[in-house]
């Protein structure tokens, strides 16, 4: 087998052999530079270039590491960061024209986590208008790419991410989720990634001048999009450690208590009142017999309404948005995006008022039910959507879009308003895409939802090897 060009190798790779001696930061951090400003130019997933700054930063790494060794377990490996975080002195836009001017005073903590483990910020990655579409695309930087053909959506809102790391510009992709933002992504572009349970990771923006509805502070997390599932498990160590400027945040050790075995899996098709695209069932039954094999126990069971939750917490999202996003999406939006939040209205009408408290309150109700049932099981294997990757512009035409796209998207939806973690891969291909899967777990459980990845990645292969392998055929 051929050797693998440097930007392919995955982060554990690339901190192993720079640890070793094999290769400098630099060297990784000049080749993974070299591919995005190779590729970039067409996939349009990095919208600011800051390579110029990572070859500085990896040359002041590579003195440390001769000096005093490394700095940390991500020494050196190159990394992006989407717009809608802090990096200092860069803008946070937001991926809206209006924001464009908004400079960042510090980094965000997610991003100082990373960066002080040792990691390389080689660019900051596009995002669709206030974060707040299953696409990638905007009037400030345009569309982002899918890596695999042109018709293909890249996933929203962390589209610049996925594409980015499954087109070889680094091995990690920062990235955020309040509604699947993590988990379209990867799901359009076969990468890999855990969302973490509410608690897990560090959330503020430095710059920020009002706080997050409570809402968007329970339901929004901040994680990774990488090609593998160990690349996941090393940046998340990094990442989750504490900072005191996010109230929701607890220090909880990254490895939880050892499961009995073997480990018991409840498994479910249900789509609810949406049709399962034969692809999606194919998917999860090749997912099941790949932890069957694993020696996983798995179950076929019923889960509580997830249709219900839902659409219940998305409902009560859009009344939150109603009253504290919606001036700045009517001000300073595109009418494109305020077009797609009058639908999103019609479609998901907005709780307000005495009904949206009663509501909240009920979501105590729908996570105590699924806390139980992972007490049986403790990690569940999921559809994600019932289609396989839509069209990069389906959510913008018309009603019918939005539900094809975001509206079935309950199984995604529901993992936020409950605050749990939830897992990304993808088993099998359909018409040349990838077709994910989730996996749910307990909260502060990402280490075993990540296990079940990697169980099902050891036996279908890497996504991305698929990718790089087409492309160069």
């Amino acid at each position: 087998m051929a050797e693998k060009p440097v930007w392919q190798l995955s982060a554990s790779e690339l901190v192993a052999e720079i640890i070793n001696g094999q290769i400098t930061a630099e060297a990784a951090t000049a080749a993974t530079v070299d591919r995005m400003r190779t590729v970039n130019g067409h996939l349009n997933a990095v919208v600011d270039d800051m390579g110029d700054e990572a070859l500085e930063r990896a040359r002041a790494l590579d003195a440390h590491m001769e000096n005093s060794g490394p700095v940390g377990p991500l020494h050196g490996v190159p990394v992006t960061i989407k717009v809608n975080v802090d990096q200092k002195d860069k803008a946070t836009t937001n991926g809206v024209k209006a924001f464009s001017d908004v400079i960042a005073p510090d980094d965000a903590p997610f991003v100082k986590n990373l960066t002080n483990a040792g990691a390389i910020v080689i660019g900051r990655t596009n995002t669709p208008e206030f974060s707040f579409r299953a696409t990638t695309t905007n009037d400030l930087y345009g569309r982002t790419f899918s890596p695999w053909n042109d018709w293909a959506s890249s996933g929203g809102s962390s589209g610049g991410a996925s594409t980015a790391v499954m087109s070889g510009m680094g091995p990690i992709a920062h990235g955020n989720d309040i509604g699947g933002s993590l988990r379209f992504p990867s799901a359009a572009t076969g990468a890999v990634t855990v969302k973490p349970g509410l608690g897990r990771t560090p959330a503020w923006n430095p710059s920020q001048s009002a706080e997050r509805g409570l809402l968007a502070q329970l339901m929004s997390v901040q994680g990774v999009i990488c090609r593998e599932v160990r690349d996941v498990r090393l940046a998340m160590k990094s990442a989750i450690a504490y900072d005191p400027h996010d109230p929701w945040q607890v220090p909880v050790p990254f490895e939880g208590s050892v499961l009995d075995q073997p480990t018991r899996i409840g498994f479910t098709k249900n789509t609810y009142q949406f049709e399962a695209h034969p692809a999606v069932t194919k998917a999860l039954d090749v997912a099941r017999d790949c932890l069957v094999d694993a020696g996983y126990e798995v179950v076929e069971i019923e889960t509580p309404d997830i249709g219900e939750i839902g659409e219940t917490g998305y409902r009560a999202l859009m009344g939150e948005i109603n009253v504290l996003m919606l001036d700045d999406i009517r001000t300073h939006g595109s009418a494109e995006i305020n077009r797609m939040f009058d639908e999103y209205f019609e479609l998901f009408p907005p709780f307000e008022g005495e009904e949206l408290l009663r509501q909240m309150a009920r979501r105590s109700h729908f996570i105590r039910q699924w806390n139980l049932l992972l007490e049986n099981y403790p990690i569940v294997l999921t559809p994600f959507l019932p289609s396989p990757t839509y069209a990069w512009n389906r959510d913008a035409e018309g009603k019918d879009g939005i539900m094809e796209v975001l509206g079935c998207g309950i199984w995604s939806f529901a993992m936020n308003y409950m605050g749990l973690p939830a897992g990304i891969v993808s088993p099998i291909m359909h018409d040349g895409l990838p077709v994910a899967v989730q996996m749910v777990g307990r909260r502060f459980r990402e280490d075993i939802i990540l296990d079940a990845l990697e169980a099902v990645e050891t036996r279908v292969g890497v996504m991305a090897q698929k990718l790089f392998d087409r492309k160069q055929a």
